[in-house]
């Protein structure tokens, strides 16, 4: 192997490491964890949400913080409404469509009221799964309206 061609595959396998690099810091970049919280930011908001639900057993019972809009869907009348704490992701038909988020809710025992729809919140709480093992959510310790809006959408 001559020296150039030796010199090419070092600068190549260089480059192949960086970028395994640049991808795992990209993952964790914006998620701090502070006090054991997990914080999903606005930098890479829909791939730390993501990063959550395809590995939710490395998340299950961690304190996840975030921020976004408040939004609650009720299928029947009779039935307790469903409430996310969104922001809006990439895709959908109108690109403003596909929510990236959580489910929220109290515990019975600390049930607190909602806010109004499309406040702006922070929600905290521990990651959960639902008794059939297939739907996430936030069981909330504090959800607070905040005044000042982040980002809602996002593409990352």
């Amino acid at each position: 192997m001559s020296k150039n061609q030796s010199a090419k595959n070092s600068l190549v396998i260089g480059i192949a490491i960086l970028a395994v690099m640049v991808l795992i810091f990209s993952i964790n970049y914006g998620r701090t964890k502070k006090n054991g919280i997990v914080e999903i930011r606005e930098k890479m908001f829909a791939t730390q949400v993501s990063d959550v639900y395809l590995n939710a057993k490395d998340y299950l019972g961690k304190t996840i913080k975030l921020e976004g809009i408040f939004k609650s869907e009720q299928y029947k009348e009779d039935q307790e409404p469903f409430c996310f704490v969104v922001r809006y992701g990439p895709g959908g038909c109108c690109g403003f469509d596909a929510n990236v988020g959580f489910e929220v809710k109290w515990d019975k025992n600390r049930a607190q009221q909602y806010p109004a729809a499309e406040s702006w919140v922070e929600a905290t709480g521990e990651l959960k799964v639902y008794e059939d093992g297939d739907y996430l959510y936030i069981d909330l310790a504090s959800l607070n309206v905040l005044s000042r809006r982040g980002a809602e959408t996002v593409v990352q």
